[in-house]
């Protein structure tokens, strides 16, 4: 298993993860979304991997561009201003290959082991 987990150093789900994998002797890589972001081939995976781009959006976040991405039809520009600003992605975002996850889902990473 190669895991990374990719999430921001104030989201207490992204720490939960962290502590998941911990317990469990699981190896993982860590890595600060907002200070590294992605590379374009790592989001592409996710992206085929969690479905689309709207269940990697953080709906529930704060930033007014989440509210014009609501009403956005066109996916292509909602996945450009995801990739150009981390901070809107929902976290963690937990990969194992070509499997990803967005947010705490421990019952699927059991399923990984």
């Amino acid at each position: 298993m190669n895991i990374q987990i990719f999430g921001k150093s104030k989201c207490f789900d992204t720490k939960k993860a962290e502590r998941y994998f911990k317990e469990r002797r699981i190896k993982y890589q860590y890595i600060d979304l907002m200070r590294y972001g992605m590379s374009g081939k790592e989001f592409d995976s996710v992206l085929r991997a969690v479905g689309g781009i709207d269940n990697l959006i953080d709906w529930d976040g704060k930033s007014p561009d989440i509210a014009l991405m609501r009403y956005m039809d066109d996916s292509r520009a909602k996945e450009d201003k995801v990739f150009d600003d981390p901070s809107l992605m929902k976290t963690p975002v937990v990969r194992n290959g070509k499997l990803a996850t967005v947010g705490y889902q421990p019952e699927v990473w059991a399923g990984w082991e």
